[in-house]
């Protein structure tokens, strides 16, 4: 068939390629499959640029680090790692007279209570330091302070 002018009627439009004006003959930086075949995904990765090295295939050491927390001791025991025996320990507690125990003795003193009551506070476990000791290795692992 032919329009009434002369010209044969096109069976398709014309490519993005060709009404761009791209130069279909310059080289694709990558594979491009030919007109018919289906791309398999295999030789579609770009090629290597020149002057770069292949990367290296050495072997990566992996240490791993324990960072065991810091402790906060209070007047309770705590279950920890010994850090003198290495073992999993519950600290034993002794309790030992510190500053608190002895302003308190003061105040008593001051309100009066000179008879003996001003004593008391050196028989109050609440009002005294503690220390955690390791019941394994008898270290002294850490303290606490009430004042």
């Amino acid at each position: 068939m032919s329009a009434p002018s002369g010209n044969p009627i096109p069976s398709a439009p014309p490519s993005y390629e060709e009404t761009t004006g791209i130069n279909v003959n310059y080289p694709q930086p990558y594979p491009v499959p030919a007109p018919g075949q289906i791309p398999d995904g295999k030789g579609m990765n770009p090629p290597p640029y020149m002057g770069q090295p292949p990367p290296a295939s050495n072997p990566v050491t992996v240490q791993t680090v324990y960072v065991q927390q810091p402790v906060v001791f209070y007047d309770r025991p705590v279950q920890m790692c010994c850090p003198s025996c290495n073992q999993m320990i519950v600290t034993r507690l002794s309790y030992d007279s510190g500053a608190l125990t002895w302003l308190s003795c003061g105040g008593l003193c001051l309100l009066g209570c000179i008879a003996g009551c001003c004593l008391i506070p050196f028989c109050v476990d609440a009002l005294k330091d503690v220390d955690h000791t390791c019941p394994n290795c008898k270290t002294l692992i850490g303290s606490y302070k009430r004042l």
